[in-house]
């Protein structure tokens, strides 16, 4: 079943524990290149690289995370995000251990820095 955007907008807020500034920051280190799957185009770019951009995007253009402030496009990355973020930390608990892991690197180029609590 599908989360209705309420609660995809309160999931993804709770989950998303990194600035757009952080999340800037970290996209721009080597090291967050180096956790995730290569998308097919190509580029050299991870998945999880360009979902960090698209979220960096969606924290700027709605800073206040008013809820009305979002568009579809923003709604169906956000769920993909929230359901990423929740299936890598249900599954793995090296992240928060370890926070030099590939699992860590990878959720935080989602947004989700779990040496945060």
């Amino acid at each position: 079943m599908v989360k209705d955007k309420q609660t995809v907008i309160e999931e993804f807020n709770d989950l998303i524990n990194m600035s757009a500034s952080d999340l800037e920051a970290w996209l721009k280190e080597g090291s967050s290149e180096s956790a995730g799957w290569d998308k097919s185009d190509g580029s050299g770019e991870t998945v999880g690289h360009e979902s960090g951009r698209k979220i960096i995007e969606i924290l700027n253009r709605n800073p206040d995370k008013d809820p009305e402030g979002y568009d579809e496009d923003d709604i169906d990355h956000m769920r993909r995000v929230v359901a990423y973020c929740k299936r890598h930390l249900a599954q793995e608990s090296k992240a928060k251990l370890d926070p030099d892991s590939k699992s860590a690197r990878s959720l935080k180029n989602w947004g989700h820095d779990p040496t945060k609590e």
